[in-house]
């Protein structure tokens, strides 16, 4: 079911205000314009889909944790190649869900 545009709205001020609290929560807070950033790179790596909100958020919640100072820069260049690689929006969120996987596949 696809969401309306106020629907859309919703989730992702909602989940702009969980990413800055989680932000709070890995020791390295974000300002609301630094979420919107995030939010900004992820569009821009997707520009070549569209993904719904919630594939949106997650990606962004991708780009958040790899701010962490001991991300090795090789790692998040990786990611957002593939990101930009994905055909649809379902590998996307095959490729999430690899990363976030302690096996390999």
């Amino acid at each position: 079911m696809p969401y309306s545009v106020d629907d859309s709205a919703e989730i992702v001020q909602a989940v702009k205000e969980n990413l800055q609290q989680m932000s709070i929560e890995l020791g390295r807070s974000k300002s609301a314009a630094e979420i919107e950033q995030l939010y900004q790179t992820a569009q821009e790596l997707l520009s070549h889909l569209s993904p719904d909100p919630l594939t949106l958020a997650r990606v962004v919640g991708v780009l958040l944790v790899y701010q962490l100072p001991d991300t090795d820069p090789n790692e998040v260049k990786w990611f957002k190649g593939e990101l930009q690689n994905c055909p649809d929006v379902e590998s996307i969120e095959e490729l999430i869900d690899s990363i976030s996987r302690p096996d390999p596949l």
